[in-house]
């Protein structure tokens, strides 16, 4: 493995762990944790991978900085969620990295729409979101977060 190299690896039990602290990194720095925050990030495995979802993660030099999830709704309608990347390691290109395989993954479970939530207070994220096709559209559904004042969705093609 070369010097600063960007792995992104599928789930196992053991980077669960990885997928909480990393979650509740950016949550306690910018917000605060919800109970719904609390739920997922505390049974990973039900909550994500066993109805059909996936979670990633990032690992620079052999560590894992960076994470992100994959949630089912519905055969078609998969969420991106959970993205979280340590800031020591921000501006790297980690979370596009992240956020392209939870795409690819999604297409390759048969999704034909990706959304997620997030807060426009999160600037970074939101450009990279726009810079990989998400576009902003109306909540479907009120949110189950406090925190989600963007919704954005993209459109997948074959």
């Amino acid at each position: 493995m070369k010097e600063d190299e960007i792995v992104i690896e599928p789930f196992t039990p053991e980077h669960a762990a990885y997928f909480r602290t990393l979650n509740e990194e950016w949550l306690e720095k910018y917000f605060h944790i919800e109970p719904h925050d609390v739920e997922v990030l505390s049974d990973a495995e039900n909550q994500i991978i066993k109805p059909g979802g996936e979670i990633f993660f990032a690992k620079l030099n052999g560590k894992v900085v960076g994470t992100c999830a994959l949630m089912k709704h519905s055969e078609q309608l998969y969420e991106l969620a959970k993205m979280a990347v340590t800031e020591t390691a921000q501006g790297r290109g980690i979370g596009k990295n992240l956020a392209l395989a939870v795409i690819e993954d999604a297409k390759r479970k048969g999704a034909k729409t990706v959304f997620l939530e997030s807060n426009t207070k999160l600037n970074p994220a939101i450009s990279l979101y726009r810079s990989i096709g998400f576009i902003e559209a109306e909540f479907p559904i009120p949110s189950v977060y406090e925190r989600a004042n963007i919704f954005m969705r993209l459109e997948l093609t074959e």
